[in-house]
């Protein structure tokens, strides 16, 4: 997960004061008081420096390593490397089975993957990060399942004009901004950028597991505006968003979404991040959303030459609702409850020297009346379309679970071979069953409609093998 861009605080004073005083002091070895007015230069020159490498603020989470978190990428070296930008790409393919073996071809509930039986690219990346000097920015592509899968959980842009979801389609982080010397540093970031509420990253190869669960596939990936990330210390982020919405490229309504997020590293083994969310995300529904995201993560072994090289775990809760237009957080006897409840753990263990590594994992979400549950694509249903075969109405129910295990083989920084065996469970038919989730003859009429004499093959639980290249440059 990248924090921060890197900073260039130059010691250029002092720099120039060594090097102007070297040959005055070679000319002054003449005089007989050269040996006095040296040590006078030396000690000068040393004073300047020091008080210049105290001027200088420790980058923020320096100081130590935690290429272990999951949401963190591993890699330390990168492929291209410049004064002015650094290069980064991303490639993600796999292949899934699914124990029903969909007709489609179409998994169901998932933001990871979105297909079966068939070796698809899940994402193509390029980009990277530009930082001269105060200045700073990212651009990342989302080529492959990302560029259909992401935008169709949108619905903001139903909303007017110029459809936003093309637009943005194949972009999946584009941001510019400006880094401020204060404290530990000062960002002041506008444009696409990542979320991370949920935990998980957005890119598959930064995390321990390929399928994460629901508290991670349902909360947003990404945001649409402002952000300020503030450092007090080298140890502590606090971050204020101002965003269009829950993950929308457009806004619902006339009310922005509000966050924050407080995130602390006390020290190398240890992680706490907090994310809270204010919004209205309903188009034409005057509906208040609130939500707190909460993880930890604990390294508890680290031991370089053992077998197990190291061991960690993650524990993540999330509670939320809605008020308003016809739903209550709670239920008040005329308008049902409406709120989102839901936990997630994992552990992992690495190794022979980190080459490889097994999670296990999983979590539950109860979430009555839908509003995170991820639309099925039945009959091309998007966010914006719903369908009348899988309803998100006020009061209906879903609460779901999962379990993973996840063996991982490493043989570099940058290269990642995944296996992953997951099973899903819904206490309603939610996941895709043999007859799956598309009409006969393709899909018909306007997306996600009733088709005459058809119905999709739904089921209350499936089981996946994941099997999953990663690489990151």
């Amino acid at each position: 997960m990248q924090i921060f861009a890197p900073t260039r605080h130059a010691s250029h004073a002092a720099l120039v004061a060594l090097v102007s005083l070297a040959p005055v002091a070679a000319i002054r070895a003449q005089a007989p008081d050269s040996a006095a007015r040296a040590s006078v230069s030396a000690a000068s020159s040393s004073a300047a420096a020091t008080r210049a490498a105290k001027a200088k603020p420790v980058e923020p989470f320096a100081f130590a390593d935690f290429t272990w978190l999951t949401g963190n990428a591993r890699t330390t070296e990168n492929a291209v490397e410049t004064p002015a930008f650094t290069g980064e790409f991303r490639f993600d393919v796999s292949y899934i089975a699914q124990n029903h073996d969909p007709a489609d071809h179409t998994l169901v509930g998932t933001t990871a993957s979105g297909r079966t039986g068939e070796i698809q690219l899940q994402q193509l990346g390029l980009g990277g990060d530009f930082h001269v000097g105060h200045v700073r920015g990212r651009v990342m592509t989302q080529f492959g399942l990302y560029s259909t899968m992401t935008p169709r959980n949108d619905a903001s842009p139903a909303r007017g004009q110029w459809q936003l979801d093309n637009a943005y389609r194949y972009i999946s982080e584009a941001y510019g901004g400006y880094h401020f010397d204060v404290d530990h540093g000062l960002n002041v970031d506008a444009g696409i950028f990542m979320s991370y509420i949920g935990l998980f990253s957005y890119y598959n190869f930064d995390n321990w597991a390929y399928q994460a669960s629901y508290v991670s596939s349902n909360t947003p990936w990404f945001f649409n505006g402002l952000r300020v990330q503030y450092f007090p210390t080298d140890k502590l982020k606090i971050e204020g968003w101002l965003v269009n919405g829950w993950q929308s490229y457009g806004m619902f309504n006339s009310t922005p979404g509000i966050g924050a997020q407080l995130l602390w590293r006390p020290n190398g083994n240890l992680s706490f991040v907090s994310n809270n969310y204010f919004g209205k995300d309903w188009l034409g529904l005057d509906r208040t959303r609130v939500h707190s995201d909460n993880s930890a993560q604990v390294l508890y072994r680290q031991t370089p030459d053992a077998f197990v090289s190291k061991a960690a775990f993650t524990f993540t809760f999330d509670l939320g609702c809605e008020s308003g237009a016809g739903v209550s957080c709670t239920g008040n006897g005329t308008d049902p409850a409406q709120n989102f409840a839901g936990w997630m753990a994992y552990h992992r263990a690495w190794f022979a020297h980190d080459q490889y590594a097994l999670t296990i994992g999983g979590g539950m979400i109860n979430n009555p009346g839908r509003y995170l549950v991820l639309m099925p694509p039945i009959n091309g249903a998007t966010a914006f379309s719903g369908t009348p075969y899988f309803t998100a109405n006020p009061g209906d129910p879903f609460s779901a679970w999962d379990g993973t295990v996840t063996f991982d083989w490493m043989p570099d920084q940058h290269t990642t071979f995944r296996a992953e065996l997951n099973h899903r469970a819904a206490n309603v038919p939610y996941f895709a069953g043999p007859g799956g989730v598309t009409p006969p003859g393709g899909n018909t009429g306007a997306a996600g409609s009733n088709v005459a004499n058809w119905a999709p093959d739904l089921r209350k639980s499936e089981t996946r093998l994941n099997l999953a290249l990663l690489i990151k440059l």
